[in-house]
């Protein structure tokens, strides 16, 4: 497979294993689902001549003969053939001998060696309950799991564990297993069978959300009851923000930083801001999180997919307003004009420190 063709492959990969859209996919742009996951290489034909395809649709197949795929742009869908398993806890798939993918579960994962490109699934409760222990641990103590901020981990399935639905469904990916049922993940509800047009897949999916008080309800939906997992988020809130906490410490690790703090879980830079039980960031998965070290400080945005470095001084300004709301509150723990500078930094590159509903508000 050419360089070009491999990267696209790795993109769709890890956006159907995470279950978050590429850019442009989320709001059907494009025909059938962005990326589908064979189980059964028999099972591909049929595939194919159905509208859960379209010409823009990257599609993993065991065993699919070289030479098989291509270009996804003009011809037709990207077939990519793989070997091994992407749907077996503690499982491997390769493509091409040059990408190379482990699956585990997450109770488990503690134990193991994290030794290239993993994608850690809750395979049954027992994973769910590890998952929420560790969220815990995180949020009260500060202490963020260490092979889940792996810069080589990612968590599957974010949708179903507090992410929110927006990016997943099925024009985001499908699964289809060993007997055609199609849903979005292999732990995931079944939303129909291969032969069921892409609509009323949608629509499965659209009705099983609608019931649910915390989405996503599918790409779980096999292997954790719902009642365990809404109560299990309903109980906590800020799940949403822990999960992109995590993402922000693993781009940190990734350039090599040790000792890394996050702000809200377990402390504050500055520790007057702790007793806040009122914080605006408390629960708000789109705000952005302050994180810092020893040496420096660092302001990363979901919403952006950017992190910024800062100084500790403008850090503390930073957590003062997200953790106050807006200016005007702000303004009452820290110097007004200082606040004003560091939030219209943020805002002249496309970051928002307070969010959109509470701006004008205040004391």
């Amino acid at each position: 497979m050419s360089g070009n063709r491999m990267s696209v492959a790795k993109r769709h990969l890890m956006s159907w294993g995470v279950g978050r859209a590429l850019p442009g996919r989320a709001h059907g742009a494009y025909e059938g689902a962005a990326t589908v996951v064979v189980e059964n290489p028999e099972h591909l034909t049929t595939l194919l001549g159905s509208d859960l395809v379209g010409p823009h649709t990257v599609i993993f197949c065991p065993g699919a003969p070289a030479g098989a795929a291509t270009d996804g742009q003009e011809a037709g869908p990207l077939l990519v053939g793989y070997e091994g398993s992407l749907s077996e806890p503690g499982g491997d798939m390769s493509v091409d001998d040059d990408f190379f993918l482990q699956s585990q579960d997450y109770a488990v994962s503690a134990y193991m060696s994290v030794i290239g490109a993993t994608l850690i699934r809750v395979t049954e409760e027992a994973d769910f309950d590890a998952f929420l222990a560790d969220a815990d641990r995180a949020r009260d103590e500060g202490e963020f799991t260490p092979f889940v901020t792996d810069p080589a981990v990612q968590l599957a399935d974010v949708s179903a564990l507090g992410a929110g639905p927006v990016g997943d469904g099925p024009r985001t990916r499908l699964y289809v297993g060993p007997d055609g049922e199609l849903s979005t993940s292999p732990c995931g509800r079944r939303l129909g069978s291969l032969g069921d047009d892409f609509a009323s897949v949608v629509a499965e999916w659209d009705r099983v959300n609608a019931g649910s008080a915390h989405p996503c309800a599918v790409a779980l939906g096999a292997t954790v009851s719902e009642d365990t997992r809404e109560g299990a988020l309903a109980e906590r809130p800020w799940m949403g923000r822990y999960l992109a906490a995590l993402v922000a410490v693993r781009e940190l690790r990734a350039r090599g930083l040790a000792g890394i703090r996050v702000s809200g879980f377990g402390g504050r830079l500055v520790p007057a801001s702790a007793d806040r039980a009122d914080a605006a960031d408390a629960c708000a998965s789109e705000l952005p999180l302050l994180l810092w070290t020893d040496e420096a400080a660092y302001v990363h945005s979901p919403a952006a997919a950017r992190t910024f470095q800062v100084s500790h001084a403008a850090a503390e300004l930073v957590e003062t307003l997200l953790v106050s709301g807006p200016l005007d509150t702000a303004a009452g723990h820290a110097d007004r004009d200082r606040l004003s500078q560091v939030e219209s930094f943020f805002a002249d590159a496309g970051v928002l420190l307070c969010a959109p509903e509470l701006l004008g508000a205040g004391t």
